[in-house]
């Protein structure tokens, strides 16, 4: 179980990341490293902490022109990393797969819709449709380019899985262990519900980043995760 929570280095420096790895020890092994960290060190950090037996979710969101996508794709490749988000548009997705070659740790995954969004701010923004009729139709996108798995609200998880089958992975942030509160997650869920309607992983950052005691938070975390 431990190896499908992710935990959020939501952090402002590298070195206050890796101080909070050391704090959560042995009971956490798979960590997000966003955009944040990226322009401070964070590709180092990565490499740093998948030489100490860590798994890294790079975050970055890629989202360009098809030819920098894929150079781009290509770099992060070469640097190391197990998971790497990218914009869940066509020719964005199609770029990635062909900058990550035949890596097969490097898995790839679309961004359906993020989960700070919901209908309103979507029609704000000039979408014809609400948040999980896009969702749906960016992983159907999302397989046809090739990609190995999609980040989705948990409150979409169940019809993902249902719809498209077992042979993909997803990734739901916006999760809120029930002693926690939402923050500004619009569609968030508890990690048991997320797990019980087909989350693969879990990526959970201010319950545990912001805690006193991150260990026991993740230990918390992983035993609701255990009831499902």
């Amino acid at each position: 179980m431990k190896d499908r929570l992710i935990i959020a280095l939501d952090l402002p420096s590298t070195g206050e990341a890796a101080a909070l790895t050391q704090r959560c020890g042995e009971t956490v092994s798979f960590y997000k490293i966003g955009l944040q960290l990226l322009p401070v060190g964070g590709m180092e950090l990565c490499e740093q902490l998948r030489s100490d037996g860590k798994k890294v979710f790079l975050d970055f969101k890629l989202h360009d022109i098809p030819t920098t996508v894929e150079k781009a794709t290509r770099s992060i490749a070469s640097r190391g990393g197990d998971m790497l988000t990218v914009h869940a548009e066509p020719p964005v997705m199609r770029a990635a797969v062909a900058g990550r070659g035949d890596d097969p740790d490097l898995k790839l995954l679309s961004v359906t819709v993020l989960t700070s969004y919901d209908d309103a701010m979507l029609t704000e923004m000039g979408y014809r449709m609400g948040a999980r009729d896009l969702v749906m139709r960016r992983v159907e996108q999302a397989l046809e380019a090739g990609m190995d798995g999609v980040v989705a609200s948990p409150l979409e998880a169940s019809e993902i899985r249902e719809k498209f089958g077992d042979d993909m992975l997803i990734v739901t942030p916006g999760i809120r262990p029930s002693w926690s509160g939402k923050d500004d997650q619009a569609r968030a869920a508890t990690p048991a519900y997320a797990l019980r309607n087909g989350a693969t992983h879990l990526v959970v950052g201010r319950p545990v980043n912001a805690a006193p005691d991150p260990a026991e938070a993740a230990r918390k975390i992983l035993e609701e995760m255990d009831t499902a």
